[in-house]
């Protein structure tokens, strides 16, 4: 294994999202964003379909989401805590990217390896971030699968939806690493 290849790795084995309460600024600039983007964007993609795109938000557009959330949650009946909670994610942030899959008409490519890859595109982002040196967080709660707010927020199509909200910032901590699952317990070994 070359020591890129290594490096990567021990990157990806050690990897640690870090919770949006801790994620703070400075926040990445349009320059710093754009090879992350760039990295997600790069994701597997069966049939070059591109069955996602990304809206960055800040300033304003977070504080305008925050108060979407806030209607989403009373119309679905959301307890007000969580409420509270989910527009926080919005009010307190400084830059969050929405990853919106977009449902595209195949004959070739079924709809949910347009979802799989959607969730690469998340995923790459939040490592990307992550190896960059940001603090990163992949989040979705109510809102993000609600239509009512997807429509009213994000001016989403019918064949659109949220896949992630992806935070990103400066971690102001390094949070202890979680349990992990045990590898026997999840794995199978086939040779005949």
């Amino acid at each position: 294994m070359t020591k890129t290849g290594s490096d990567a790795l021990d990157f990806l084995l050690t990897r640690r999202s870090r919770p949006a309460r801790i994620i703070g600024a400075p926040y990445p600039t349009k320059e710093d964003l754009l090879p992350l983007l760039t990295a997600a964007a790069r994701s597997p993609d069966h049939g070059k379909l591109e069955p996602w795109r990304f809206i960055v938000l800040s300033g304003g557009a977070l504080s305008r989401l925050a108060d979407e959330v806030k209607v989403a949650g009373e119309r679905l009946g959301e307890p007000a805590e969580k409420i509270a909670k989910s527009a926080e994610a919005f009010s307190d942030a400084g830059l969050v990217v929405a990853v919106i899959e977009i449902q595209k008409e195949s004959d070739k490519v079924p709809a949910l390896e347009m979802t799989y890859s959607t969730g690469a595109v998340c995923l790459a982002l939040l490592n990307a971030a992550l190896a960059a040196g940001w603090g990163a967080n992949w989040l979705s709660g109510f809102a993000a699968h609600d239509r009512g707010f997807a429509t009213a927020a994000l001016g989403l199509a019918q064949n659109e939806r949220v896949a992630g909200f992806i935070h990103i910032g400066t971690g102001k901590s390094v949070p202890p690493d979680r349990p992990r699952p045990e590898l026997d317990a999840i794995t199978e070994w086939v040779e005949a």
